[in-house]
């Protein structure tokens, strides 16, 4: 039953495929070509200036680039923040010092040395 099913479906694809390929238009053969005539130097030239898009050098003396501006709105922006967090980390870095100078494993430990003397 499989194998019926399958060969029927191989010949009606077979047909559509080979229907498609009868019904495309009449293509060109390579015999129908045909070469392009041969242009002259001038029209050469005016092609080429053509596909360069014209007078290229009288553009830059026309357009003038927009000279960039500073973003003094993102500056602004940086300097306010910097301001406001400047003293948390400040109070952050002087908290962390004191703390790992307390917890020095060689040189001066003030605070052990205050604990030896008092026992």
């Amino acid at each position: 039953m499989r194998s019926a099913s399958f060969s029927r479906l191989l010949l009606v694809t077979t047909l559509v495929w080979g229907g498609a390929a009868l019904a495309q238009p009449a293509r060109r053969h390579p015999q129908d070509f045909q070469a392009p005539q041969a242009q002259s130097a001038e029209e050469r030239e005016a092609a080429k200036q053509r596909a360069m898009g014209g007078n290229i050098n009288s553009y830059g003396r026309d357009i003038q680039p927009k000279e960039p501006t500073i973003p003094w709105m993102a500056v602004g922006l940086a300097i306010i923040v910097l301001t406001v967090a400047s003293p948390f980390a400040v109070r952050a870095y002087r908290g962390t010092a004191k703390e790992i100078d307390s917890h020095k494993a060689f040189g001066d430990r003030h605070e052990d040395s205050e604990e030896d003397e008092a026992a």
